[in-house]
């Protein structure tokens, strides 16, 4: 059997609206929880499944932003990106990779020479 929905999606809404005012004003999550009169893992469920505001209020069925694909532009600005962000880790592993070198040299040695 199918579990009834206590809430319509024009409830569930408001709510979620009310709920951003009240996040806007510095309240906890319990706190919003309560006055909304739901539990704060519903609170966390409606905001999943709703991810944009806009959409939760009007009762769209629009995809959000991160079902549709990004078009060719966005797609090499990120590959480039990831280029760049690769060479910039690599070059840091290798300077720490130098200092731990310099490092070892300029210590004195535990080890004892084998006999």
């Amino acid at each position: 059997m199918a579990k009834k929905a206590k809430h319509s999606k024009a409830e569930i809404a408001a709510k979620l609206a009310q709920a951003g005012d009240l996040a806007t004003q510095g309240k906890l999550q319990s706190e919003i929880a309560r006055t909304l009169g739901v539990s704060v893992m519903t609170l966390h469920r409606w905001r999943k499944l709703s991810p944009t505001p806009r959409a939760a209020a009007v009762g769209l069925n629009e995809p959000s932003q991160f079902d549709q694909a990004p078009p060719a532009s966005r797609i090499a600005e990120l590959q480039l990106e990831n280029s760049r962000l690769r060479r910039l880790v690599t070059d840091l592993l290798l300077e720490k990779m130098k200092l731990e070198e310099a490092f070892q040299v300029g210590k004195p040695s535990t080890r004892r020479a084998s006999r």
